[in-house]
């Protein structure tokens, strides 16, 4: 149990942390110094890599921008039915698809903002009830639009609520999203800048979720709370360069 100079204290170096320094404390990033840029996204390790679609048109349900912005809401409770295949594409396409490359390949343009073009994020999922796929945690390759099967997990419910400080709610959806953050791929150009615009750009993401799985007939709620080191074993992520930051259950509504 902190102490309450140390509460103190900490909030203090979160408030200065949450302040802008562009414009005051200088650094030389990697990129300045002409060093080679980090990937846009991780490609494929595994073999079983399964294509997704860009055809929405018999997916989204409510196309009204007003409307989706009335009806957009944390949503907690889900009907226990699958979502389809099409229906989690467009989920992962709005949220962090390709829609264009910049140069010789130094940024992917993509349906959300990011300071610098820099898309720091990966998307990692524990599928539930997805029509056509297996139990199990996948990852996005978003350059390809496509799954690739990370592997299956004995008692995914289990494991993945623990992962989320024993929320059990957040494993009754229909798959749980989970964003990382690949560090460098930020501080390659923002260097001790970086970390304050990172967090900010996984809230963008996050948004487009929210608005995407209501226009689907879907709901969603994200999630801070999590246990760190659990959660990035569930992904096989090394929790250095790679580390959870953010999460959300999607189901159906009721």
């Amino acid at each position: 149990m902190l102490s309450e100079d140390e509460v103190r204290r900490q909030i203090q170096d979160n408030r200065r942390f949450m302040k802008s320094i562009f414009g005051k404390d200088q650094y030389e990033s990697d990129q300045s110094k002409k060093l080679p840029q980090p990937p846009l996204s991780h490609p494929a390790k595994g073999a079983t890599v399964i294509p997704l679609t860009k055809d929405f048109a018999g997916v989204v349900k409510e196309a009204d921008y007003l409307a989706l912005l009335h009806a957009r809401k944390s949503v907690r409770v889900y009907k226990q039915e699958p979502i389809t295949l099409e229906q989690l594409a467009f989920l992962l396409w709005s949220t962090q698809g390709v829609t264009g490359i910049r140069g010789s390949g130094y940024a992917a343009l993509r349906p959300v903002p990011s300071a610098g073009a820099r898309h720091p994020f990966e998307t990692y999922l524990a599928v539930f009830q997805v029509e056509g796929l297996e139990k199990g945690i996948y990852h996005y390759l978003p350059m390809e639009h496509a799954l690739e099967f990370v592997g299956a997990v004995d008692n995914l419910e289990d494991e993945v609520s623990v992962s989320l400080c024993g929320q059990g709610w957040a494993a009754k959806g229909a798959v749980t999203f989970f964003y990382t953050a690949v560090a460098y791929r930020s501080e390659w150009r923002y260097s001790i800048a970086s970390h304050r615009v990172m967090l900010m750009d996984v809230g963008h993401v996050m948004q487009n979720l929210y608005l995407s799985a209501h226009a689907i007939g879907c709901g969603t709620c994200a999630i801070a709370a999590f246990e760190q080191e659990v959660a990035d074993r569930l992904l096989q992520v090394d929790g250095e360069e790679e580390f959870v930051v953010y999460a959300a259950p999607v189901g159906v509504q009721l």
